[in-house]
């Protein structure tokens, strides 16, 4: 596994970095300055925006649901952005918990991200599906974020990955750099412990395994999910390849 580029930091974005630099298992390298996957845009300064510009990263692929992207939206003349909505369902479900007088424990929050990961698989194959069209017709520097960029933007990683024959081991190290380098929002009415929050923030091996155990239960393996769910069969895997590897 050799590590990305360094990537420029980003004042208003603070997950926002390369997904190139990692070596696949045929000794081949993900091109650095093609992908990048970040935390929301909306808080961007002035200088994030040019930083972008001379990445030349002009589109941004919005994994955010609706009322997300409504609550801090952003439009930069710069940047084309595109929504591909996967909504989110663990603060609901953590306020639900909550409306029914009960308390969020870690564990609680556990299972409910691992759930969230499952139902990326289950269900929300329609936005990673478009996620790999646009990559597939756009194959300029882009962008492709979620709201904190560790779950959708994590999970959408991951499948790229895979498709590019990057191994499950450095997968698993670039999904776990979120916890180096997310800041996490304060909400210190949320009624949800510290302990609790803290794991709803980060990320752990367990979600992104839960979702690759249902990719194996669910189609038999990562490569038939890419093909009969995401409509990635070789012959797309082998235009990914092209586009995002060298020798």
């Amino acid at each position: 596994m050799t590590a990305p580029l360094p990537t420029p930091r980003l004042h208003g974005a603070s997950n926002f970095r390369d997904l190139g630099g990692y070596r696949n298992q045929e000794g081949r390298t993900v091109r650095s300055g093609r992908v990048f996957r970040s935390d929301h845009l909306a808080e961007l300064t002035a200088s994030d925006v040019a930083t972008l510009r001379q990445l030349g990263v002009r589109r941004a692929l919005d994994f955010r649901g609706v009322a997300e992207r409504a609550a801090q939206g952003y439009d930069w003349p710069e940047l084309d952005s595109v929504s591909l909505p996967v909504e989110p369902t663990v603060v609901q479900a953590i306020q639900d918990l909550l409306l029914a007088g009960q308390e969020v424990t870690p564990s609680h929050v556990v299972v409910l991200m691992c759930q969230t990961y499952r139902d990326f698989v289950r269900h929300n194959a329609e936005g990673f599906a478009a996620f790999f069209a646009h990559l597939l017709e756009h194959p300029g520097p882009l962008v492709f974020h979620c709201t904190a960029g560790k779950d959708r933007t994590g999970f959408a990683a991951a499948l790229l990955l895979s498709a590019l024959e990057v191994d499950s081991a450095t997968i698993l190290h670039d999904y776990l750099l979120t916890n180096a380098r997310y800041r996490r929002p304060m909400h210190p009415n949320s009624g949800v412990s510290d302990e609790a929050l803290a794991i709803l923030w980060r990320v752990q091996p367990e979600f992104l395994q839960a979702a690759f155990t249902e990719i194996t239960e669910q189609s038999g393996g990562m490569h038939a999910y890419l093909k009969d769910r995401l409509g990635v069969g070789t012959a797309e895997r082998a235009r990914l390849a092209e586009w995002y590897l060298v020798d």
